[in-house]
Formats: structure tokens, sequence, C-alpha cells
């Protein structure tokens, strides 16, 4: 792949022109409310003229996606817009709003308890197009199944993608989907993938469907819960996929591994829950760096081999794992507020929505800011990672 120059990669009109990867992926990290980080980060993408070829999701990445794969591309914005606001939308009006507190000394006192709030409303009434409680609730439910070994209905979420995604257009080829759910029976983690499928509503059901909250989702015989219980990110599914091509990966997790020791019980619950649905991306990118390298120090010794010993079949078979191909993963983590808590992940208002699409967009802006971070890595490593949220680069 050839390195372009910094000047080549910004158009006259602002948007970014992209090295010629083969691959450019979106790859969407489960963490519910959080999800609406993961829809302005595409809104800048979007604005910037980059396009994935490849979406994959879990959860609410799942559910991302569908939106983003399953919309015209000029209606993409506005139907991510429309799923959010329609399934953060308020019964009732709360009366602290954003106008009301900014500029006041206690104003995070007034957002942590809207969001508690939020996250009341959410526990006890269910969120609108998303999911609804179930009555009897399940430990007094005189009968088994869904009603049974699940909290929600999520019957409104089908409702909602049937009504806002064309799964024609998800499935035509034109943006692969990639979505991942954990087989109840196996316990094993599995891709619901367009290059191999026809994918329907239940399929992005079945990635979001958290237990005990939600039911599980019955597909082909087969019975799935959310994806995360097993791993919360799908990008090992776009670093192992054969055969290898050169690809630039945004990569957008909502849950940061790193962060500082508790302090009371509350932060001991975010913490833990940061902890537990981390997608250890950077574990990931690093063993991928490792490999990189062993793949070009084969490449290096099947170079120094006489021509007539290349033929032979384990020789081919040691030139496929060398073969080197270019992968840049630009990582983009929500940083958390200081007023969000261990509910952050379910609470569904529409302030805090908005304030995570921002973040999302404010985070896509400044990496896209200084376009080398898109050039495919040096020859040499073959494999790069950005990080807008660190100083360095590795």
């Amino acid at each position: 792949m050839r390195r372009l120059k910094r000047k080549e990669l910004v158009s006259a009109a602002g948007r970014v022109e992209l090295p010629p990867y083969d691959v450019v992926a979106l790859v969407l990290q489960g963490g519910g409310a959080l999800g609406a980080y993961q829809a302005g980060v595409y809104e800048g993408l979007h604005e910037a003229g980059i396009r994935p070829n490849w979406v994959a999701g879990i959860s609410i990445g799942a559910l991302n996606a569908a939106i983003i794969a399953g919309s015209p591309e000029s209606q993409r914005v506005d139907r991510l817009r429309e799923f959010w606001e329609t399934i953060c939308a308020n019964p009732v009006e709360w009366p602290v709003n954003e106008g009301l507190t900014e500029g006041m000394p206690f104003t995070m006192d007034l957002r942590s308890v809207h969001n508690i709030a939020a996250a009341t409303r959410a526990l006890m009434m269910g969120q609108n197009g998303f999911f609804k409680p179930r009555f009897p609730p399940p430990f007094l439910s005189l009968f088994s199944g869904d009603a049974a070994t699940s909290f929600y209905d999520t019957s409104p979420l089908r409702d909602t993608l049937e009504r806002l995604v064309d799964f024609d257009r998800l499935n035509s080829g034109d943006v692969r989907v990639s979505v991942g759910a954990v087989n109840i029976r196996s316990g094993n983690l599995v891709y619901f993938d367009t290059a191999q499928r026809r994918l329907r509503a239940e399929h992005f059901m079945a990635s979001g469907a958290l237990p005990p909250g939600f039911p599980a989702i019955e597909i082909d015989g087969e019975y799935y819960w959310d994806g995360g219980v097993v791993s919360n990110t799908p990008l090992t599914r776009i670093l192992t996929d054969e055969p290898r091509r050169d690809t630039l990966t945004f990569q957008v997790d909502l849950w940061s591994a790193k962060g500082r020791l508790p302090y009371d019980l509350m932060e001991v619950a975010s913490r833990q829950k940061d902890i537990q649905y981390s997608s250890r991306t950077r574990a990931i990118t690093t063993h991928m760096q490792h490999m990189q390298k062993m793949r070009r120090a084969l490449q290096t010794m099947m170079e120094k081999l006489p021509k007539a010993a290349r033929n032979h079949p384990d020789i081919k078979a040691i030139a496929h794992l060398a073969s080197h191909k270019a992968y840049n993963i630009v990582h983009l983590i929500y940083q958390s507020k200081a007023f969000e808590g261990h509910s952050k992940d379910y609470e569904f208002g529409l302030d805090a929505m908005r304030e995570h699409w921002q973040s999302g967009l404010d985070d896509i802006r400044r990496t896209l800011a200084d376009p080398c971070r898109l050039d495919p890595p040096a020859q040499e490593l073959g494999f790069v990672t950005h990080d807008v949220h660190r100083e360095h680069h590795v």
C-alpha cells in the first residue's frame, strides 16, 4: 500500500480522502445507553465522507450497526437520531433541564439526580420503542419461558427495528454486517454475518439480549443471549478475517479498562462494570502487533530460501501465514463524566443521550483533525493504533 502524504488526505472541501484500504471497518462495543456516543462518532465519520464497508457490533453496537447498514446513505445520521430520540423519549418531562442547571455551582449534583431519575424510570417503566416491564415480574410468574426468565419484554424493539431498518438494503452486500451473540446451550460466541446468511431483526435483538433483564432470542431452533456475556467487542472478527486485507478500523468502545481507585460503594459498582465490560481492545491490539512481527520475520526468512524450495507444500503454507497486510486501528473510548454512576448504561434520558452523542462527535473530529492518524503503518511494522485520549501512539 502506498503511503500517502498528509496533504493528499484532506480534500479542498474539508472531507478526508482515505488511503486505499481494502476494508474500512466500524467496530461498535456494547454499553446500553452509552451507545449514543457511537452514533456521534458515526456522524463525524459521515460528515468527513468516510463510509465504512464493514460494520460489526455487539449489543447496543449491533443495534447501531443495523440502523447504519439498513438506511440509505444520505439518511443514516437522521435514522440514528430518530432511533435514539425514540428510545430515550421521556414519558414525563423532568423539571430540571440543561438550561436551568447551566452556571449553577451545584450543577453536578443536579445532573447526578437527573441521571438517577432517568435510570429509575427505565427500571420501573421501561423505554419507549425498546423494552417494557413484565407483569407479573418473573419471580411471581406462573409460567415458564420468557415470562419466568426475564424482567422485560423486548417486543417493542422488534417494532422499532422493523420500522427504521431496511433489511433488504442491510443484506444487499453494499456494507458487510457482523453481530455477535452467545449460544446459550454451547456457551460459545457466534457471529451472524451478512457474508454468510441473511440477517433479520431477531439477529440484532439476540446480540442485545442481556440476561436477566432481556429474554433469550430464538433463531432457527437455538437460543441466544447478548454477545457481551462472552466478549464485548467484535474487533477480533475483523482482525482475523481471511483472506487478510489492508484494513482501517474505527474501534468505538463505551467502557474504559483504565480508571481510578473507587472511594465509595457506588464507585466500586461503577468501576467493576467498567472492568467487566471493557473490550480488552488494547490486549487484542498488542497480540496483533506480535503476530505482525512474526509474519514479518517469516516473510524475511522466506525471501532467503532457494526458489526451488519455495514450491514445497509446507513452505507454501508458511508463505500464506507470512502474508503481510497493513492494519490501522483508530481507537475511541467514551470518557465517563464525574456525575455518572454505575447506572450510566441504562440512564436513557434525552439530556444524557445528547451529551454522549456530542462527546462521540467531538472525539472523532479531534481524531480526524490529524489526518496522519489514518496513514497505513510503516511496512516494517504492518500494524499501528491511535487513541486521541492517549498522549502517545503505539
